[in-house]
């Protein structure tokens, strides 16, 4: 669909996403501004919001922009992809390239937003993506409320007695879309970003990682763990085992400030020193900070890294140092 840019009367062409549900043939359509991977798993989420539920397994087409290795019979799907399904627990197979069939419905819902939205559209002009989406979304209550020729009921009716029995949930939150960029970290362990330089722990000098960037977070991924998970498992203490997640806000200003005063490396060593005797409060991060013992790391007794989980009811050594 056109786009008109109301300052430069420039026209750009809008993308439509189409989505069809197998047992009932509800669908739903939206305009993107291009098939960007953003763009695609964006509009899926949209789709599940506006079933309001999840599906047991999802079709999508293979676009490059959502399947890193296209194949017929084990293609690959693209990070973004893999957080989608990981997010809303739905299973995703694409269709097979040039089996038509493995997503007939959709093809036919294609012609069908065709011949029942975008050419009742046609002689409109539209001057942003919203506009158009709204139009959209008017004449998709109309299409899915439309009788069937040979069958009783509307794709609305079948919807409600067919597919909407069967969904799951959707979860809590929607999902933050991201995007990704490969990068290494530098010989001073920090990675750069659109001009900005974040650091990470110096022992991965050298290493190749991920970033991971939404519109106000931007994570440091090692073979797609975050680094510096004891600082936020301790911080996720804090906030978790407090009547009330306000009283674990100074502990956490505290923590900030040890960062400030040592560098987030020492803080780091700390809090994962401080998980490894099973005494995640800030007090024992203090303590085991004025020690220096988070320059000693945290062992067991055959040398390895201690990975132990944190337990409410053993509080170790530094607890009992406070009392």
């Amino acid at each position: 669909m056109p786009l008109v840019d109301a300052l430069t009367g420039e026209i750009r062409r809008a993308q439509v996403f189409v989505a069809v549900l197998g047992a009932s043939n509800y669908t739903y359509a939206c305009a993107t501004p291009q098939q960007t991977a953003a763009d695609w798993v964006g509009a899926i989420i949209a789709a599940l919001e506006f079933i309001n539920g999840v599906l047991r397994l999802l079709v999508p087409d293979q676009p490059r922009a959502l399947i890193a290795n296209p194949d017929a019979y084990e293609p690959m799907t693209a990070r973004l992809m893999q957080e989608m399904g990981e997010h809303y627990g739905v299973a995703v197979l694409p269709a097979r390239p040039g089996r038509p069939q493995d997503e007939a419905k959709v093809e036919v819902g294609v012609q069908v937003v065709e011949r029942w939205i975008l050419a009742r559209l046609r002689h409109r002009r539209f001057f942003s993506l919203g506009e158009l989406n709204v139009a959209i979304a008017g004449l998709l209550v109309e299409l899915n409320q439309r009788p069937f020729k040979k069958l009783p009921g509307c794709r609305a009716s079948a919807f409600e007695a067919l597919d909407a029995p069967a969904l799951k949930s959707l979860p809590p939150q929607p999902m933050v879309l991201a995007q990704f960029k490969p990068a290494r970290v530098n010989i001073d362990y920090h990675v750069a970003y659109e001009g900005h330089y974040y650091s990470v722990p110096h022992q991965h000098v050298g290493a190749a990682v991920e970033l991971r960037v939404t519109a106000t977070t931007l994570e440091v991924l090692l073979r797609r763990q975050r680094i510096g998970a004891a600082t936020a498992a301790v911080v996720r203490w804090q906030m978790e085992h407090r009547p009330h997640p306000e009283q674990g806000y100074r502990a956490c200003l505290e923590l900030m400030r040890l960062a400030r005063q040592y560098g987030q490396e020492r803080l780091e060593a700390a809090c994962a020193r401080a998980q490894s005797i099973r005494a995640p409060h800030y007090r024992s991060v203090k303590s085991i900070r004025e020690c220096g013992l988070d320059r000693q790391g945290s062992t067991t007794p055959g040398g390895t890294t201690a990975s132990m989980p944190v337990h409410d009811n053993v509080r170790g050594p530094g607890y009992y140092s406070h009392h």
